[in-house]
Parts: structure tokens; C-alpha cells; sequence
């Protein structure tokens, strides 16, 4: 009896052991989407400084395929060792689950949620030589021209497909949906007046409205970004029930050890929280969230509710 005690001591002290000498060796930081994007500048971000407080390099890696789903699953089936771990977007969280039929992983269920990142707004933005320069013209033209003003967006289910989708429900518009294969297309067309309008990231377009190759109508926030000030909110201007933010959180495998999640979620949140980085991230027009794993927990159900109902109402499909 006391020999098996004494082993299974050792044992437990071993894995003590193990769990306090985290990190032994490279972190990967999964993005489930192409090199370039936001979601993948904020995890490089985020890496270096974590790099830092943990003495371990985190590497990115990118697993793009299935709107971030193919990534997802991917960490899903990793050793919840703390040395994988996500950085992904809205979609991954609470949209795939409505909008894909077969999926690899459940958001809810399948990992250990750590915090909401970063947030950011998106800007109704349209092209210069369109007619209308204010909310109130865009909303009595699509009523006058139903079905015909393009709203190009980064693809179907996307944050700024959904937002269009939301913003046509709040105000009894429609219009014309048209998907392309990420942002950057979708906005190189709109400068150049392939398409009319589109509800786009804040921090990818704010250049593009400060240089005058695009017009700001308005602002999906509860409130004006500094980085925009004279843009007014969709609320302000009368549209209620429409502020949308296309945020950004991270996860690691579902059962991470107690002091293994607590060690990492201090990076993750601490990297957020350097006042070098937030100012940088602040600057390119994201929020700093870095709340903990129950707000992310609760924010990610009320957000996979509120998709759910919109997506629904739209009938919205995947091409």
C-alpha cells in the first residue's frame, strides 16, 4: 500500500512538475486563415511579445480552407498540452455553426475559450461617384431601387456580409450581394466603381477614407472610433439594433491544465495589454478587449444567438 502510494506521488509531483516547467519548448499559434489578413497580423503581434513573457517562441502557423474551419478542427484535435493555440475571427466562433451543414468542431464545446482579443468596427462605405453621400440617401435609394446597389463584401457569411444582411432587416432595404474571396478584392473593386457599397473592417478602410478613394456613411459602433471621428454611428443616424464589430479571440484545445491555461491566458492578455502593442493595435483601429475566459464563454453564445436569428431571417447559404 505505501508503495503504491509513494508512486502514485512521484507520479502526481511529476506532473506537477511538468505543468510548472511550461513552456519546454515552441508554442504554435494557429490562424485558420491566409498569411496577411488581420486576424494574422494580430497573432504575430501578439506572439512576439508573448515570445517574450514565456521564453519560448510562438510560432504561426496558417491552416486557411472552409472559412477557418479546416484550422479549427486542426487545433480541436490537438494535445490540450498548451502548446497549440488559436487566434480566429467571428466566423470560426459563432457563424460556421449556423451557416456550414458538416462541421469539424464545436465552438461551444470543443475548446478552452481564453479571451475576445481585439474588436473593431465596420465602416458603411461606398464608392466616390456614388449618388448618395449620407445614410438617409443610400437607405431612400435602395428603397427607390430595389435589388440593384451592389454590396460587395469579403464572402458569404463573412462579418460584412452579415452586417449587410442585418442592416437590410433593421431598414426594410435590400440589395444586390456580391461575394468576393476576401477584402482586399472586394475593396479594390469598390475604389475602382465595380461595386456600390460595402459594409468593411475599420482598420482595413480607414486609410482608404482618409486618401478619398472611399466615402464613409456611417459606423456599426456603440460609439465613434477616434480614428474616424467625423463618421457618425449607424444609431446616431437612426438605425438602431445594427452595431456590429468584427472581433477576434483566442482559444487552445478543450482540458488544458488549470496552471497550464492560467500561464497562458496571463500571456496572451498581457501581450494585449503592453502598452506598445496596444497603442500599435489602437492606431490600426482595434479595440483592446482582453476579457476573461467566462465573458468570452458567455459573449461567444449571445453572438452565435444573434448570427443564428439574422442568418435565418436572410435565409443565407454558402455558395
Amino acid at each position: 500500500m505505501k508503495k503504491m502510494l509513494a508512486a502514485l506521488f512521484l507520479g502526481l509531483a511529476a506532473v506537477a512538475s511538468a505543468h510548472a516547467a511550461y513552456p519546454e519548448k515552441p508554442i504554435m499559434a494557429v490562424v485558420p486563415f491566409p498569411p496577411g489578413g488581420s486576424t494574422d497580423a494580430i497573432a504575430r503581434t501578439m506572439g512576439a511579445k508573448m515570445s517574450q513573457t514565456l521564453g519560448q517562441q510562438i510560432v504561426v502557423e496558417n491552416r486557411p480552407g472552409a472559412t477557418g474551419a479546416i484550422g479549427a478542427g486542426y487545433v480541436k484535435n490537438a494535445a490540450p498540452d498548451g502548446y497549440t493555440f488559436m487566434v480566429a475571427s467571428i466566423g470560426v466562433y459563432s457563424v460556421n455553426p449556423v451557416l456550414q451543414k458538416k462541421m469539424v468542431y464545436d465552438p461551444s464545446k470543443d475548446f478552452d475559450l481564453l479571451t475576445v482579443a481585439v474588436r473593431a468596427p465596420n465602416v458603411l462605405v461606398a464608392t466616390p461617384a456614388f449618388p448618395a453621400n449620407q445614410l438617409n440617401e443610400l437607405i431612400a435609394h435602395l428603397k427607390k431601387n430595389p435589388e440593384k446597389v451592389t454590396f460587395a463584401t469579403s464572402g458569404a457569411g463573412s462579418s460584412d456580409h452579415l452586417t449587410a444582411a442585418l442592416f437590410w432587416q433593421k431598414t426594410g432595404t435590400s440589395g444586390i450581394h456580391v461575394p468576393y474571396k476576401g477584402g482586399a478584392p472586394a475593396i479594390s473593386d469598390l475604389i475602382g466603381g465595380h461595386a456600390d457599397v460595402s459594409f468593411q473592417n475599420l482598420n482595413v478602410v480607414a486609410g482608404h477614407i482618409k486618401s478619398g478613394k472611399l466615402k464613409a456613411l456611417a459606423i456599426t459602433g456603440d460609439k465613434r472610433s477616434p480614428l474616424l471621428p467625423q463618421v457618425p454611428t449607424l444609431s446616431e443616424l437612426g438605425v438602431k439594433e445594427v452595431d456590429v464589430y468584427s472581433w477576434q479571440g483566442v482559444a487552445a484545445p478543450k482540458g488544458l491544465p488549470a496552471d497550464v491555461k492560467t500561464k497562458l491566458y496571463n500571456a496572451v492578455v498581457g501581450s494585449l495589454r503592453d502598452p506598445e502593442i496596444s497603442k500599435r493595435l489602437t492606431e490600426q483601429g482595434f479595440e483592446i478587449v482582453a476579457n476573461s475566459p467566462e465573458e468570452f464563454a458567455k459573449f461567444q453564445a449571445q453572438e452565435l444567438a444573434r448570427w443564428k436569428q439574422v442568418i435565418e431571417a436572410g435565409r443565407i447559404e454558402l455558395d
